[in-house]
């Protein structure tokens, strides 16, 4: 469980704005850090992530599409948070005329960071916190520094978890560190569940060990493809992606024997409470929790507001 060992000095019970908020991972956050909050507003679309949200903080005021306000109303608001979906920025997805058009600051991506700006303009915040993935192309990393006119701060979640995460934030909430390296592993977030255990003889057949992981070709084809891998106990899984989690990221036991993800597991992964995601379907959850923040690392952030 995370701790923040800070001096806590009394706080205000505050007032929060997040933009694309999805499953309220920063609810999560600020209730881990111990900052009490009076209202929350949240702008999401999605009804998965809404649908999560209320579940577990059914006070959450949903506020619908970033687009729908100036957000002028929210001049009461002490602290502003959110991350703008880097999907339309991914290094990844720039191989095509149509994504570079994407890439740059004129695309859909900026856009939707737009109103992030334009929440920070009108409301006022005390405080603001914002994040993105480290891979985005650095000159977006350039141009978002230069509007928040703060230096981004990366962490790696594997920090905290057992997932490396490299993401950055952007905050005026000052003097944050690293947090302590709590040296989490596989092993340590695994659920004993014996369906979960699968046994396929071709593993053994084709298994060829890498650092983090057993690879191994199911097709026959030598595709050793991402699906085909799992992962060692004693070491730490990839980011936890949107899609497909569940045949992405299988765990090695020995031999033929890989046991499969469940939801809890990669709700550990992101150190948000087991069964958060529980009111949707299994496939839903995982793809809810892999486009969500890693709780600790936002709460450790958080925790510096108590410094001040």
């Amino acid at each position: 469980m995370w701790n923040n060992k800070v001096n806590r000095k009394k706080e205000n019970i505050i007032k929060v704005l997040s933009l694309f908020d999805g499953i309220a991972c920063g609810r999560v956050a600020l209730e881990r850090a111990e900052i009490n909050v009076d209202k929350y507003y949240a702008f999401e679309t999605d009804p998965n992530p809404i649908k999560v949200a209320q579940d577990n903080y059914p006070n959450i005021i949903q506020c619908g599409d970033v687009f729908d306000s100036d957000f002028t109303e929210f001049k009461h608001i002490d602290i502003l948070i959110g991350g703008s979906p880097c999907t339309y920025w991914s290094k990844a997805k720039a191989h095509t005329a149509k994504i570079k058009k994407e890439m740059d600051t004129e695309g859909i991506g900026w856009k939707l960071f737009e109103r992030y700006l334009l929440a920070l303009k009108n409301a006022k915040p005390k405080y603001f916190l914002y994040e993105n993935n480290e891979g985005i192309p650095d000159d977006i990393k350039t141009a978002i520094t230069k509007s928040l006119k703060v230096e981004p701060i990366m962490i790696n979640s594997n920090l905290v978890s057992a997932q490396n995460r490299k993401r950055l934030y952007w905050t005026n909430i000052p003097n944050i560190t690293q947090p302590e390296d709590k040296n989490i592993f596989i092993k340590d977030i695994m659920v004993e569940d014996p369906g979960l255990i699968k046994t396929d003889e071709r593993i053994g057949k084709t298994a060829i060990r890498s650092k983090n992981y057993m690879k191994y070709d199911l097709s026959g084809k030598g595709y050793y493809s991402q699906q085909d891998r799992a992962y060692f106990k004693e070491g730490k899984f990839p980011t936890v992606p949107k899609c497909r989690t569940e045949t992405k990221f299988n765990i090695y036991i020995e031999g033929s024997t890989y046991k499969k993800t469940c939801p809890i597991e990669i709700e550990r992964l992101q150190t948000l409470p087991d069964d958060y995601t529980k009111c949707l379907p299994k496939t839903r959850r995982f793809e809810v929790v892999g486009n969500g923040w890693t709780v600790d690392v936002i709460a450790w952030i958080l925790s510096f507001i108590h410094k001040q």
